[in-house]
């Protein structure tokens, strides 16, 4: 505090007593304990603080007098007590000698001063104003470090430029590009602001590319020194924060300069929508300076007040002025003090001021600084202020709790022809969106890019297609691109021998992408590696962040550690890790039969052809003779019956329903597996079969012997740290030859057991060494790309040309030129045998199961009311109750019989009935005969 005292010593020195300006601190005089002070004081003295000769000033003035008169005029807002307006003309608005003049408002009973008109006189006087505890309420100043705890008597009453950057950051991504430029005042305000900016697009993972700093004061000369340096950038878009004063300069030599054609993208903050609101309508050459820009406008939406509020505006500025949002702000600025001090009043506080203890240890006739008071019901006023909650021309008016404004809004114009189009909205509430922020703030918040919107744009250059944001530079800066300098597998990148040039699969590739691009990539390789050795692509990859290279191509595998460095491109050939093992020739033996089938297909196989046979013989039991005889007989039955389906040489017909349905289904299944079992045995007796003690990575896990790996690959990294596998088996190899030898030799011999290598390389390697193969399944699943900074948009143009040309298939052809090799392919070498194996045909043994479960619960239901149709009435004819297991026996003893012998004996049984009751009725009339009847009639049941 005493610091910034000497800061303000130093300017009332300066100032002489302020008697310049006609007001001495000799004038006044408070008495602290005078008894007005303990009423609601009939006069609050405010101040303005602001450079009246601007344009942005003399449309404040305007609208705080009309609101301290409409205040005033309004007895329900602080009853006869009247606002005494205080306007004091910064002349010196950039900082310096604005202390002197906000010295003077302070000294005249000032218990609020709406003000200053820019960031870096707030920053200063902000200062003061926490000495004397005197609220600045300012819509101008929005620098966003002033909302910091260093400043708690400065409020703003607009929107933070916190805001503005966000929705600046909103843009640069809902566009899709990564770098912009930023030209900017070198002051308070265009620092702390682009510092802003440069935080939330690293949230998008954009960045500022350059930073193009100007003189707030700076001359055309200057000016134009600047904007060369940012046409010398890669970026094409370019965000200009700046001020009213001094921005259109900008643009203008920029027009001059050509950068206002296609291709280039210009985003302005508010103090372009501000000086086209106010002077509208421009001059036409003014408007042709700034054709296709998008800027920003803090939002105000619409209402009744706001209607009246333009109308009004119209009259106290006969249409000499036009109205901008800052005159609304600074309208609202009055109510919300006035609603502050209403609230103040009503808690019983009053106004006191009272003297600085510091200000008694300086001494001088000419300072005068015991007339500087201390507001001492700062704190409360300031209190009040942040508690407003109204409804004012602007909207909503509320504070949150970080002493922001709740739901900042801004809208988003686009410069086009004389005048401007509204593209869209951003709020705080839902981001980028063509519907105005007040129809969302009723929805639930969305910042997803499915429900980002504009409207479409003319960009510069009278263009509606999207500018693609950034060229190379015209520097005359060739693009370093490192390349693997190796010693093996030159078919993908090697030097061509004692020039700067390469050749190889990549190095084609990479050029053929670079044709389609619709701009000039200027590049030249620089090898990478010794020639000695194959070179680490991890290493090349890592150069580009240090700045070494600008790229890297070749045969560089993405891998997750790499791409924590930099950016790749479409991979545009796969190729994942695989097993090579020597191999040897298998001859079929005495068995060769029973390879086709696994131990457990033929187990399940054996299985079904039994129950397959047990249920035709249940469901053919009691129909067909064929099923049917001696227990010896049928069991040969049935296991004749079954096996003989194999070569659906069956004898015994079906002549059930149920019986044909599941022989229908198993025969298809029959067919099935033996058309199978008849190609792989083809296989097995025509086709050399290949046979290996490795059979993949699980193999080599499992057992210690040393395992080959390229040497510069990222095979050994991958195999240590992912796998498992201990570092001390590994054994580096440099060329193919090397690691034929190796396998050759095999572990007993001082070689390998395996070769662990990209797919890539493995097929060239194979095409002529016949000895060795593929054994087990690629492991992982890699892609080879080209790498590029962070960001780059190189990277993403290169991955769309990549993609195009694996469309038209010169991609394809690009292969076949340099890796196309088949010598070992023709001969059909195979490894190991493609055993059939259950998993193969569950679903035809899980159909034959369902079928047979089916066709024995019909045939059970079916049964069961057939015994209990003809077999109860002998149950209810024979005296007492049966046991249980004399009841299952009568059950299986009626499933055992023909059909055809139950139906008969059931059908006599019936007109054995008929006629006893014809013989019942004749008894009736005489019963003489009844006895006889009835010995007849039992006679009769016991022959049967």
């Amino acid at each position: 505090m005493i610091r910034n005292w000497g800061v303000v010593v130093l300017i009332v020195l300066l100032s002489n007593g302020f008697c310049s300006n006609g007001v001495g601190l000799d004038d006044i005089d408070i008495d602290n304990n005078n008894s007005n002070n303990t009423t609601i004081p009939d006069v609050v003295n405010i101040g303005v603080l602001f450079s009246f000769n601007t344009s942005v000033g003399k449309i404040v003035k305007i609208a705080v007098e009309a609101a301290v008169k409409d205040v005033n005029s309004d007895p329900s807002i602080l009853g006869k007590t009247q606002l005494k307006l205080s306007l004091q003309e910064d002349s010196k608005y950039r900082g310096f000698l604005s202390i002197a003049e906000a010295l003077q408002l302070m000294a005249t009973h000032t218990v609020a001063i709406i003000g200053p008109q820019t960031s870096t006189t707030a920053h200063v006087i902000s200062h003061i104003a926490n000495e004397l505890r005197v609220p600045l309420l300012s819509f101008t100043a929005t620098d966003p470090t002033l909302s910091s705890l260093q400043f708690p008597f400065f409020i703003r009453t607009s929107f933070n430029d916190m805001y503005q950057m966000t929705a600046i950051a909103d843009l640069v991504n809902y566009y899709g590009w990564r770098e912009v430029i930023a030209v900017y005042g070198d002051d308070d305000h265009g620092r702390n602001g682009i510092g802003a900016l440069g935080d939330k697009l690293a949230e998008r993972r954009c960045k500022i590319s350059f930073k193009a700093p100007m003189s707030p004061e700076a001359t055309r000369e200057e000016i134009t020194d600047v904007l060369v340096q940012v046409a010398l950038a890669e970026s094409r878009v370019i965000v200009l924060h700046t001020s009213t004063t001094w921005g259109p300069k900008v643009l203008n030599v920029a027009k001059s300069l050509g950068m206002m054609e296609n291709g280039y993208v210009w985003i302005a903050t508010t103090f372009l929508s501000t000086g086209i609101d106010i002077s509208s309508p421009l001059s036409l050459s003014v408007m042709d300076d700034i054709q296709g820009v998008i800027a920003l406008r803090m939002y105000v939406p619409d209402s009744k007040l706001k209607r009246s509020f333009i109308s009004r505006w119209k009259n106290w500025t006969n249409g000499s002025l036009g109205l901008s949002t800052y005159a609304i702000f600074a309208y609202d600025t009055v109510y919300v003090l006035a609603h502050a001090l209403a609230a103040f009043f009503k808690q019983g506080n009053r106004i006191t001021f009272s003297s600085d203890s510091k200000t008694s240890l300086i001494h001088g006739d000419n300072m005068h600084l015991d007339a500087v008071k201390i507001f001492n019901e700062g704190k409360l006023l300031r209190k009040s202020i942040y508690e407003v909650n109204m409804t004012g021309v602007t909207g909503h008016f509320k504070y949150t709790s970080d002493g922001n404004l709740a739901n900042p809004a801004y809208e988003i114009i686009n410069v086009v022809g004389t005048g401007t189009k509204r593209i869209g909205y951003w709020s705080n509430h839902s981001g980028l969106s063509s519907v105005s922020p007040e129809e969302l703030h009723s929805k639930p918040a969305s910042h997803s890019s499915s429900s980002q919107k504009l409207l479409s744009v003319i960009w510069p250059g009278d263009t509606t297609q999207k500018p693609r944001g950034w060229v190379f530079p015209n520097n005359g800066r060739m693009l370093k691109i490192g390349v693997p300098k190796r010693i093996s597998y030159r078919e993908f990148v090697s030097q061509v021998k004692g020039t700067d040039m390469f050749k190889g699969f990549c190095i084609d590739v990479f050029l053929s992408a670079v044709n389609l691009l619709p701009y000039a990539v200027p590049y030249k390789f620089i090898s990478y590696g010794d020639g000695h050795s194959n070179p680490s692509n991890t290493e090349l990859v890592r150069l580009i962040t240090t700045g070494v290279f600008d790229a890297a191509v070749g045969d560089i595998t993405i891998t997750t550690e790499r791409t924590k460095m930099v950016d790749f491109t479409q991979p545009f050939i796969e190729s994942g890790l695989v097993v090579v093992a020597s191999v040897k020739k298998t001859d079929s033996n005495a068995w060769a039969f029973l390879m086709p089938f696994t131990p457990m297909m033929w187990t399940v196989t054996a299985i079904f052809f039994l129950v397959v046979g047990a249920v035709v013989w249940i469901l053919e039991h009691r129909l067909n003779d064929d099923f049917r005889g001696p227990p010896k007989k049928q069991v040969a039955t049935i296991l004749w019956f079954s096996f003989s389906t194999m070569f659906f040489a069956h004898r015994e017909n079906t002549v059930s329903t149920l019986g044909r349905f599941v022989l229908l289904i198993w025969l298809f299944v029959v067919l099935i597996i033996n058309s199978s079992y008849t190609a792989s045995l083809t296989s097995i007796l025509t086709v050399q079969q290949l046979s290996s003690p490795i059979k993949g990575i699980e193999s080599l896990i499992n057992n210690n012997e040393p395992i080959g790996y390229l040497q510069g690959s990222f095979t050994k990294g991958y195999l240590v740290n992912e796998i498992g596998i201990d570092a001390s088996r590994l054994v580096a190899l440099t060329t193919p030859e090397e690691s034929a030898t190796a396998l050759d030799k095999g572990p007993h011999k001082g070689g390998i057991a395996a070769y662990v290598d990209e797919r890539a390389y493995i097929e060239l390697f194979l095409s002529s060494r016949c000895d060795f193969s593929i054994v087990g399944q690629e492991f992982t699943r890699n892609g080879w790309g080209f790498a590029f900074p962070r960001d780059s948009p190189l990277a993403v143009d290169l991955s769309t040309a990549i993609l195009e040309l694996a469309e038209n298939g010169d991609l394809q052809r690009i292969h076949d030129k340099w890796l196309l090799r088949s010598a070992c392919l023709s001969q059909g070498a195979k490894l190991e045998v493609d055993r059939l194996k259950l998993r193969s045909f569950w679903g035809l043994y899980l159909l034959c199961g369902l079928a047979c479960l089916i066709a024995l619960f019909v045939y059970l239901i079916q049964t069961m009311k057939q015994y209990k149709k003809h077999y109860t009435e002998d149950d209810k004819s024979s005296s007492g109750l049966k046991s249980t297991p004399s009841r299952l026996r009568t059950f299986l003893t009626f499933v055992d019989e023909k059909e055809d012998t139950v139906k008969s004996r059931s059908k006599r049984r019936k007109t054995e009935m008929a006629s006893f009751k014809s013989t019942s009725e004749v008894g009736s009339s005489n019963n003489g005969y009844s006895e006889s009847s009835s010995q007849r009639i039992e006679c009769t049941n016991n022959e049967t």
